[in-house]
């Protein structure tokens, strides 16, 4: 295996062409990078993998190379202080990273393709550097349909008539070095809304030509959010310009490529959902990775704190910008109950392990800033973080590297801290109370209240006057969700009688309705909120057996979230009962058990899946269905769909009516079933 890291050269710019091949789902390029040699050594490398050349050119001329699976190896004596340039033109036939959706279905205009290189591998579509300490000043050169809207890292400059007809190349400028894993491209059909930040950044929304609609409540706050880290961070914004691009069934929530945030477009919503589940908790999250992870990034995967515990830590002060001091810290405490059962159960983890888990990378890391910011004071922590950035910018950083700049900011030794929250794998929960019943009354009433609990007077607890202590909606929630059955009527009644939707949702998530008054509970159909009429038209359906026509008449029409939540909740309940709509019985079916097609989203078709199995079961299309997301590219949706068929294939009419279908599978279909099937062989 080739050493990742190559201390002796530096690759500074690289000229990049691309031309994605959908129908190959492959991509062609040449890409030529210029590099300083800063000591002599016989050889130079990129990453690459399973890639073919059709030229390897050193400063022009044909070079002797070798390749692997993941390396391609120029062989040559170079002379230190010399610079050369290096051009590849390959191949790629990308088995992840890159991902080609829509080609191959009967749906018109849902073509997209777009990367994800999370970490490392960018490699498999461009020879580039897996290693992140590698920064280099990337330019992009795509070509594309005529068509199509293609985004990518840095500044357009332009598009130009490609060799191809019906092609066009587009171009992008970037000024600034960045690692390789940063780099990114999407093409597909999209209109953007170009805003501008306080100090000029141009701000790009991309959004589907269908959701102009949704434009507002998605991207709600944007710029806010950018204004704010700005003048939070003490550092300008270090990139061209900002763009934010929703794909469909992307891996992860977002991504902070350099400049071009790709995120999921199951936060695009409508302004119902906004209260419920929107973009800017992500969107603050990926705009603040623009500084903590791109402008510096971590040498490995030991200081990942770096990226995304400030990350997250610098998306909740955004939201607390926005939404209020109670909201940022019921966050906090949310996440230190989070850890803290993880800690519970033996398995608290350190920061600076590089094998920890997200919950521990960024609650804890979010955490931990809050409460060292506490430590050295406001005035100290900006110090420290400004100095730190400037210091490391365009460059590579490790956790002592920001503890050093904390120290000589605030003049406070950072060692406690170190020991505390970074190598220790437990939590210092007494100082975290005591630093939220300082700073916010609502958890301190809390902690009160729980402390009342623990002393044995349950039965004497006045609730009325924790209901009354604070006007903090999450307290009222909390107090809702958790103590419902022991709450006096006069605080149900007044939770019925609030138009706060946090509160109201709160109702429709206790399990036992008929504890509450059944028009008070019913009222709760008529909300702004597709998560509370989701939970209260299920329970109600389930309490109220002779009211369900009233119930789903009600409901009818409702899609909710673009994971279509209450839809299909509601065809499923229709189906179930007796009577109604009865003419229409089959449609309703029809449409629930089509979800589960590939032309739907991951979330959509998953809800349709768990429907159908719990009540209903599986048609063969459904089944086929089904194989066809055990090689979904969301390796969650992936594990969920090899779970629930792996399950059916233990029972023996599944399994027989599943071998009955191989003869309409694909191939890697047919021969990961027949793997399936005959492992569950007697």
């Amino acid at each position: 295996m080739y050493p990742q890291h190559q201390d002796k050269v530096d690759f500074v710019r690289a000229e990049v062409l691309i031309e994605p091949v959908p129908v190959q789902k492959s991509i062609i390029g040449t890409v030529t990078y210029e590099f300083e040699v800063l000591q002599s050594v016989d050889s130079v490398f990129l990453n690459a993998y399973n890639m073919e050349y059709s030229a390897v050119l050193l400063d022009l001329q044909k070079v002797p190379y070798d390749i692997t699976q993941n390396t391609i190896i120029i062989r040559h004596g170079f002379k230190k202080g010399a610079t050369h340039s290096l051009t590849l033109t390959y191949k790629a036939q990308p088995k992840q990273t890159v991902y080609f959706l829509g080609w191959d279905d009967e749906q018109v205009g849902n073509e997209q393709i777009w990367t994800q290189g999370q970490g490392k591998y960018t490699s498999h579509w461009l020879p580039s550097f897996d290693d992140m300490n590698e920064k280099v000043e990337f330019d992009m050169h795509i070509t594309a349909d005529a068509g199509a809207t293609v985004v990518s890292n840095g500044k357009f400059l332009g598009k130009s008539e490609a060799a191809k007809e019906g092609k066009v190349t587009v171009h992008y400028d970037m000024q600034k070095p960045m690692s390789s894993y940063l780099l990114a491209f999407v093409m597909g059909t999209y209109d953007k809304e170009t805003l501008a930040s306080e100090n000029g950044t141009p701000i790009y929304n991309y959004y589907y030509p269908k959701d102009s609609a949704r434009v507002a409540p998605t991207f709600r706050y944007t710029k806010r959010i950018f204004d704010f880290l700005e003048t939070e961070i003490g550092i300008a914004y270090p990139w061209q310009n900002y763009k934010q691009v929703p794909v469909h069934d992307f891996l992860y929530a977002g991504m902070e490529n350099t400049g071009t945030t790709v995120f999921a477009d199951g936060y695009v919503i409508d302004s119902t959902a906004f209260v419920d589940k929107n973009y800017v908790n992500v969107n603050a999250h990926e705009m603040a990775h623009q500084w903590f992870g791109n402008l510096v990034t971590e040498e490995n995967g030991s200081h990942h704190w770096l990226h995304e515990g400030f990350a997250t830590y610098y998306a909740y002060l955004a939201e607390r910008s926005i939404f209020g001091e109670d909201h940022y810290y019921w966050k906090l405490y949310r996440s230190w109950q989070q850890l803290e059962n993880a800690v519970q159960k033996g398995n608290g983890q350190s920061l600076l392990d590089p094998k920890a888990s997200s919950l521990v990378f960024y609650e804890k890391g979010a955490l931990a800033l809050h409460m060292l910011r506490a430590e050295v004071g406001d005035a100290a922590f900006r110090l420290g973080i400004k100095n730190y950035l400037e210091k490391h910018r365009f460059g590579n950083v490790q956790v002592d590297d920001f503890l050093t700049e904390m120290a000589n900011a605030s003049a406070v030794d950072m060692q406690d801290f170190n020991a505390s929250w970074l190598q220790g794998t437990g939590l210092p929960s007494e100082k975290i109370k005591a630093n939220f019943s300082e700073h916010n009354r609502a958890l301190a009433t809390l902690f009160e209240m729980e402390k009342d609990f623990n002393s044995g007077n349950a039965a004497t607890i006045d609730y009325d006057h924790y209901w009354k202590a604070t006007h903090s909606v999450h307290l009222k929630s909390h107090l809702i969700r958790e103590y419902a059955d022991r709450l006096p009527t006069t605080i149900i009644d007044t939770a019925f009688a609030t138009d706060t939707i946090p509160i109201r949702q709160a109702l429709s998530m206790v399990g036992n309705v008929k504890q509450f008054p059944k028009q008070q509970f019913e009222s709760l159909l008529n909300d702004a909120s597709y998560v509370t009429i989701e939970n209260a038209l299920l329970q109600l359906w389930l309490s109220y057996p002779q009211d369900r026509a009233s119930y789903l008449n009600k409901t009818k029409g409702v899609m909710g979230f673009p994971n279509k939540n209450i839809r299909q909740l509601w065809l499923t309940l229709a189906v179930l009962t007796n009577g109604y709509d009865a003419a229409a019985t089959k449609q309703h079916f029809d449409e629930l058990s089509a979800y589960t097609a590939p032309i739907y989203s991951s979330e959509v078709r998953r809800i349709s899946f768990e429907y159908l199995k719990e009540a209903f079961g599986f048609t063969d299309k459904n089944l086929l269905d089904l194989i066809d997301a055990t090689g979904h590219h969301s390796w969650q949706f992936k594990k969920f769909a090899r779970g629930l068929l792996n399950d059916l294939i233990k029972d023996t009419t599944y399994k027989e009516r599943i071998a009955g279908l191989m003869h309409k599978l694909k191939p890697n279909q047919k021969k990961y079933v027949t793997s399936k099937l005959v492992s569950e062989e007697p």
